[in-house]
């Protein structure tokens, strides 16, 4: 279900602080959309620093770019989280930040590996884009592709792309990404290049929220 206006424009507020302190971003980097309406979302605006964000500064876009509310210019990176939000309705939020540690593997060509549970747990999959123009509708448009399978999607030497639920699962997502790249990291130094999370772990997650899932489906049919 979608958020009002207001209570959107709080979680924003509130997420990039959470971002901020995190060391997710520096300085204006980073950008965060959630969705008000089944073709509407609120996007922070461009320039701006996400722990200096005020709910009067956000700008309101529908799904087809036109701004619907708002007195400054949109992020510049609206065509990714507009192509984020059509092609996962399931979505609340998407937000796009920096991870020092994952934007560095990436660079280097080395794959992030998830080596705990809580790494498994909450980025699950990881899809990787190729360098493409920031803030271009190709960008956009290579990342809605990828976010058919995952939730998180690395840009090469640009950060990440995640969406989630809520806004604190889409934190988890980020931030456990960033965990996942600075064991990565860590483990490299050691001289370790295999050690990930046992496999059995993710499936077993992933069988229960499929049965779940399966008895909620039922429990909605029509007797």
């Amino acid at each position: 279900m979608s958020l009002t206006a207001a209570d959107a424009a709080d979680a924003i507020v509130r997420l990039g602080r959470r971002l901020a302190a995190a060391g997710l971003v520096v300085g204006t980097g980073g950008n965060v959309s959630v969705r008000t309406g089944p073709d509407e979302i609120l996007v922070t605006p461009t320039g701006c620093a996400l722990d200096e964000l005020v709910p009067a500064g956000l700008v309101t876009l529908g799904l087809d770019g036109a701004v619907r509310a708002g007195d400054r210019a949109p992020s510049s990176e609206s065509h990714m989280h507009l192509a984020a939000h059509r092609a996962r309705s399931d979505a609340q939020v998407a937000l796009h930040v920096h991870p020092p540690h994952a934007n560095l593997l990436v660079a280097l060509g080395r794959p992030i590996r998830l080596i705990t549970l809580d790494h498994a747990y909450y980025v699950r999959r990881l899809a990787l884009v190729p360098y493409l123009p920031s803030g271009s509708e190709e960008l956009g448009a290579a990342v809605a592709d990828q976010l058919r399978d995952v939730d998180v999607v690395l840009l090469a030497h640009h950060g990440c792309l995640v969406v989630g639920p809520d806004v604190d699962a889409a934190y988890e997502r980020a931030a456990n990404l960033e965990a996942a790249a600075t064991a990565t990291y860590r483990a490299l130094l050691l001289g370790d290049d295999t050690t990930v999370c046992p496999p059995e772990y993710l499936a077993r997650i992933e069988a229960r929220e499929a049965g779940a899932r399966a008895m909620a489906a039922d429990d909605g049919k029509e007797v």
